[in-house]
């Protein structure tokens, strides 16, 4: 991982001269609770790193540990603050949702909270969408509800006309929740907040089901989207194992990392195939996708195979590239792609085959979260809450050696994380699968 001269400090739009509403609370071990901007989380704890740096005399890469300050920025009785995400919707948007306004109305006293309707269009008053209140009783009943009370939109809105409104509407804090275009967004949004020497904090909250946010080792949503995916793939299994030649062919999200396809075959060990983006395989040849298959099916008369979303686009031709909204590559259907391969090539062979193909995507996508994720949701909500009273600003809350701790917006926006060909997780579904490489004309191990 490339970690450049990550530099952990923090930027902070003042001096923090107030006395947090938290301490005047019971809290068991109260000097405990809160945090200070000394206590740092090191980024590597790989053995002998540390020691070489420091005898080195070079500084740690580290990150802020999140959590409660003593003194905070911000009046609350004053503060107004607003929360909007963007994007793909995924499961735990509304349980961040619910633990940012619980958190801030009842332990920090703040109860001007509003909610931008439909992502970035909600700031621009051509769309006409209107601000929403957020109180503990609109928000209290929502965990087990998918998608987001707020909605949801992609596409790029004007940065400038963005802050107009929040000036205008003297929003103090802003929350943002969303994947990587959302961030980049975010970074824009907080720089020109500098530009105009306007006192509003910016915090992000990464969101992104695929869990591909570089220095962010876990995002929400993705714990989710794993065990419904675990689902599908017992369900193709079974309908492959009910059939002569049976196939079960599954497609999970994963537009350019494949952390769900792999996590889910793990988790479910009935996969004999998984293509991800990372890692370049062959439809047609020796030691191929088709012929290893055709092989898997003499020996064992059934197959499951888990296919990222993002794998084999080099299978389409550059000149069919289109655009969402955000500016993305629409991806072509790898799903469909294989599933016509698949059939053409064991048609060819004049060998009869039972196909079952199935894409769970959407549904997953709008699912709520399950515990695991609400749970950490919670803790997300709650350490955002806890960083933009203290002053700070330009940073996303993520998850790192076990601590949820303060990331620099400029360290993470516009990089990815990706499962690594000579890592741990991709040598562990080769030992499971026992695909070998699907590179024509390469040894099979």
């Amino acid at each position: 991982m490339d970690l450049g001269n990550l530099n952990p400090t923090i930027e902070s739009l003042g001096e923090a001269k107030i006395p947090s509403p938290i301490l005047k609370e019971k809290i068991a071990g109260q000097a405990q609770y809160f945090v200070s901007d000394e206590d740092l989380i090191c980024v590597s704890v790989r053995p002998g790193e540390i020691e070489a740096k420091i005898a080195q005399g070079e500084p740690l890469p580290a990150f802020e540990l999140a959590g409660p300050r003593r003194d905070i920025y911000f009046d609350p009785s004053k503060l107004r603050c607003a929360i909007a995400t963007c994007g793909g919707l995924c499961p735990g948007l509304n349980d961040i949702i619910r633990a940012i306004v619980l958190e801030l109305y009842y332990h920090y006293g703040v109860k001007n909270i509003y909610g931008i309707r439909y992502g970035l269009q909600g700031f621009i008053s051509d769309y006409g969408h209107d601000f929403m209140d957020l109180t503990p009783s609109v928000v209290s009943l929502i965990l087990n509800m998918g998608g987001s009370i707020l909605g949801s939109s992609r596409g790029p809105q004007d940065i400038e006309l963005i802050v107009d409104s929040l000036e205008r509407s003297n929003i103090g804090l802003l929350f943002m929740v969303g994947g990587d275009g959302t961030l980049m967004a975010t970074s824009k949004i907080a720089d020109a907040i500098t530009r105009r020497g306007l006192k509003i904090g910016v915090i992000g909250i990464p969101k992104t089901i695929d869990n591909d946010i570089h220095l962010v080792s876990r995002s929400f949503g993705f714990d989710t989207a794993v065990q419904v995916a675990t689902g599908a793939i017992k369900g193709a299994h079974n309908e492959a194992k009910g059939y002569p030649n049976g196939i079960g062919l599954i497609k999970l999200m994963g537009r350019h990392s494949g952390f769900i396809a792999t996590t889910a075959a793990l988790a479910q060990q009935d996969v004999n195939f998984v293509l991800i983006p990372e890692i370049d395989f062959d439809l047609h040849g020796p030691g191929g996708v088709l012929e290893a298959l055709e092989r898997r099916l003499a020996a064992s008369d059934h197959a499951v195979i888990v296919v990222a979303e993002g794998a084999g686009q080099k299978y389409f031709s550059e000149e069919e590239d289109e655009r969402d909204e955000s500016g993305n590559i629409r991806l072509k259907d790898i799903g469909q792609l294989l599933k016509r391969e698949i059939s053409a090539y064991f048609e060819s062979k004049s060998i009869d085959i039972s196909l079952k193909y199935i894409d769970p995507s959407y549904m997953i996508r709008s699912l709520p979260a399950n515990a695991n994720d609400s749970v950490f949701c919670g803790f997300l909500g709650r350490d955002a809450v806890h960083a933009g009273l203290a002053g700070k600003t330009k940073l996303l809350i993520g998850h790192w050696n076990n601590h949820f701790v303060h990331i620099p917006l400029s360290a993470s926006v516009g990089k990815r994380k990706q499962v690594l060909s000579h890592g741990k997780l991709w040598r562990t579904v080769l030992e499971a699968t026992g695909q070998g490489s699907l590179v024509s004309g390469q040894a099979k191990g």
